[in-house]
């Protein structure tokens, strides 16, 4: 397909996605200086072709302008015509004339096929220009493409790494956490259990002191306790019936601890003389 100046105006490229390629500027001016030189080659033509139509149909008038004049016959004038000058016939045109004619013709020819050739080759040269061109930006690009690529791969594994590293720590830090969680826990748990057992070892009652013996005259002593008293239980003795309780042995009192059983002993065989106390002293009780 021929390559005409409309074709290098109304050519559209694509544009590449991660960079801009050359200049458009002097892409641009390249490509309107093309076209100017596309077209003045064109109108060269143009004339060259119109200037070998005019040769050829020049050199074929020619052509048969000389086959068509032939040689004419030269006859005896009369003698009173002697004097008369002769006409003159128009000479033929020479054969080897119409040879510098074919060749001044054939010489636009050739400077049209040689301005042919050069539009060809220049046209060629500009594809070939071109094609070369459009490889390196593909290959550019391609590259441009795979460092891109490269360059994210990398970024995205840095991130998955930090992240990976960043996981790890705070997953030690919650294993440390719940590790002193679980042993602070424990350390609250066993100082509760103690405080609650020393709390269970004070309030149990302690042993209470035996109660001294009231002297006489105490308003304990021969009077009727103001409240009631509650029944003590019965205690088992080993002596006989009837026997009275040995003296100094301490009566029981409201509120009093509990008498302890008494101990077993021998019955006496004799009791004391009753004495006399002096007036105003009482003897204490169980002296």
């Amino acid at each position: 397909m021929a390559l005409t100046p409309e074709d290098v105006v109304n050519k559209r490229f694509q544009s590449t996605k991660f960079r801009e390629g050359y200049d458009q500027d002097e892409v641009d001016d390249f490509l309107d200086e093309i076209v100017v030189e596309l077209r003045r080659l064109n109108q060269e033509n143009d004339e060259l072709r119109q200037r070998l139509v005019a040769a050829d149909a020049r050199m074929a008038e020619l052509q048969r302008g000389a086959a068509a004049a032939p040689a004419a016959p030269v006859e005896p004038a009369p003698a009173f015509a002697a004097a008369a000058p002769a006409p003159v016939v128009p000479a033929p045109m020479p054969e080897p004339a119409v040879a510098p004619m074919m060749a001044g013709g054939a010489e636009p020819s050739t400077d049209t096929n040689n301005l042919l050739q050069l539009a060809r080759r220049l046209h060629e040269e500009h594809v070939r220009e071109g094609q070369a061109k459009k490889e390196a930006l593909i290959a550019e690009g391609q590259a441009e493409a795979a460092r891109i690529v490269a360059e994210a791969t990398t970024a995205q594994q840095g991130q998955l790494q930090a992240l990976e590293q960043e996981r790890v720590a705070l997953q030690q830090r919650v294993d440390e956490l719940r590790t002193f969680e679980r042993e602070y826990r424990q350390q609250l748990r066993t100082y509760i259990q103690g405080q609650l057992a020393e709390l269970d070892g004070s309030a149990q009652p302690a042993a209470p002191a035996p109660a001294e013996a009231p002297s006489w005259g105490s308003p304990a002593v021969g009077s009727a306790p103001s409240q009631p008293v509650a029944a003590e239980p019965a205690v088992t003795a080993s002596a006989p019936a009837g026997a009275e309780p040995y003296p100094g042995s301490a009566p029981s009192f409201p509120g009093a601890a509990p008498a302890y059983p008494a101990q077993s002993a021998p019955a006496p065989t004799s009791y004391p003389a009753p004495q006399t106390p002096p007036p105003g002293q009482f003897p204490g009780y169980g002296s």
